[in-house]
């Protein structure tokens, strides 16, 4: 006669369960922080979105658990906010749960790719343009270019049509102004194609401002690409392209401005 034994889990099937229990775990967090912070719950299709074609896939969208995130903000609704921004190539430095500086001004960037008010607040309409995946478009589609639109107040370095990176910008505000030296100018960040002529790796002290690690492209007029203190959400410059100094650390670092790279302003 045979005898039926009964069979007994082994320690290697125990440890799979638990792998396998783990996982979904992680993965049921994930979609939680996700869906509290009002984000789309992405598909396979849209996991790393390089281009604004990125802004044509399906998403699901879901409800916020708080009415709008701003600078000031902490928890994993804005982690989620952070992760979503910087998987579309706003920079913000290292996602952390913090609302600071850094997160403001990809907001407004996003805000800006969406062609809505860039005042840094995450409200239902940025939600609607973050779900999406708003990108600037990108017009020059062979070899490395840094293109700065002026209404949007983005600057969107790209590789043969592959987004690297988008900052937000603040411009000339085309407005007439006095120097210290006693001419009247506009205040205007000229359009056209130029290039990266000049580098100023520290704090150049101007006749009209202090520039931090200027990257220099408009030689008719010495406009540049530069750090400074105040970058807000409309034109506020005397025509240069201003980002935060943290973020013109980064298009060093980066080497994101080469010499002689393509400049287009539109």
């Amino acid at each position: 006669m045979t005898t039926h034994r009964p069979q007994h889990e082994t320690s290697t099937d125990r440890t799979a369960q638990g792998t396998r229990l783990r996982r979904t775990v992680r993965l049921a967090l994930a979609t939680a922080a996700l869906a509290a912070c009002g984000l789309a719950v992405l598909t396979h299709a849209e996991a790393a979105p390089t281009t604004p074609k990125s802004t044509a896939v399906a998403v699901q969208t879901v409800a916020f658990t708080q009415t709008s995130l701003k600078a000031g903000a902490r928890g994993p609704e804005v982690l989620a906010l952070q992760q979503r921004l910087a998987g579309l190539n706003y920079w913000l430095g290292t996602p952390d749960g913090s609302f600071g500086e850094n997160t403001k001004q990809a907001v407004m960037a996003l805000q800006g790719a969406a062609g809505l008010t860039r005042d840094g607040v995450v409200g239902p309409a940025t939600r609607a343009a973050l779900a999406r995946g708003a990108q600037p478009v990108v017009g020059v589609r062979t070899g490395h270019v840094v293109e700065v639109d002026r209404g949007a107040g983005t600057i969107t370095v790209a590789d043969d049509g592959r987004i690297a990176a988008i900052f937000h910008t603040s411009t000339g505000t085309y407005q007439t102004y006095r120097s210290p030296s006693g001419h009247t100018d506009l205040a205007d960040t000229p359009a056209g194609s130029f290039h990266v002529y000049r580098s100023v790796d520290g704090i150049r002290n101007a006749e009209l401002g202090r520039l931090y690690r200027p990257r220099y492209f408009d030689p008719s007029q010495g406009i540049a690409v530069h750090g400074a203190a105040s970058v807000p959400g409309y034109p506020a410059s005397h025509g240069c392209a201003r980002v935060t100094n943290a973020a013109m650390d980064v298009i060093w670092t980066r080497n994101l401005m080469p010499q002689g790279s393509l400049v287009v302003v539109r």
